[in-house]
């Protein structure tokens, strides 16, 4: 499916899920009330990932300066996922080994999540949209500080790239009623923070 041509469903098989700078320094950024339901969520989001075989691939920007993927993040990779990449650029697509990290992944639609909207993340998915690849933004799933998270999105949209939220492309991955209810089982309680199911 060209999401050019026909913007359908996004397709677990065809699906990777890139974690971008999810890091105490951005968080800080952010209003207090926004941090712990982000970091919730994004959480939430990758363990249905890994649930449903999705591989996910998480960057940390400049990370001796910067410090560390969020913890309660990095406890969801799964243990024979690549490491946490050390991002030195603003789209994933211009750093050799994020790159190359992607396309070993053998999938060709990529679900981002992260950090900061407006920058890294729109760097990223207009990138890998340069490069021919259906990008799905998780619009609830992302922050930057206001006003620049709409403005993001509003960047994102306008060229074409499909905002979703949480809930939406969980849905879209799983499919079927048994599968949602399986994973869902799977994952156990809470929902993802702010958001009903």
């Amino acid at each position: 499916m060209d999401m050019d041509r026909d913007p359908g469903l996004i397709e677990r098989e065809r699906s990777c899920l890139a974690v971008i700078d999810v890091q105490q320094y951005f968080l800080d950024k952010l209003p207090l009330g926004w941090r712990g339901a982000l970091v919730g969520r994004i959480a939430w989001l990758m363990r249905a990932a890994r649930l449903l075989d999705i591989p996910v691939v998480a960057t940390a920007e400049d990370m001796t300066r910067i410090g560390p993927l969020a913890p309660d993040l990095a406890r969801c990779l799964a243990p024979d996922a690549p490491p946490v990449f050390d991002k030195q650029v603003f789209g994933l697509r211009d750093q050799a080994d994020i790159r190359a990290a992607l396309e070993a992944t053998g999938r060709d639609c990529f679900v981002l999540a992260g950090l900061e909207t407006d920058v890294c993340v729109a760097h990223s998915a207009l990138g890998l949209r340069a490069a021919g690849h259906p990008v799905a933004v998780v619009a609830d799933a992302c922050a930057s500080p206001p006003p620049n998270h709409e403005h993001g999105l509003r960047r994102l949209a306008g060229a074409g790239v499909v905002l979703t939220t949480v809930k939406g492309v969980f849905y879209e991955w799983t499919r079927t009623v048994e599968t949602a209810r399986r994973v869902r089982a799977e994952l156990g309680p809470p929902d993802p923070p702010g958001i009903t199911l």
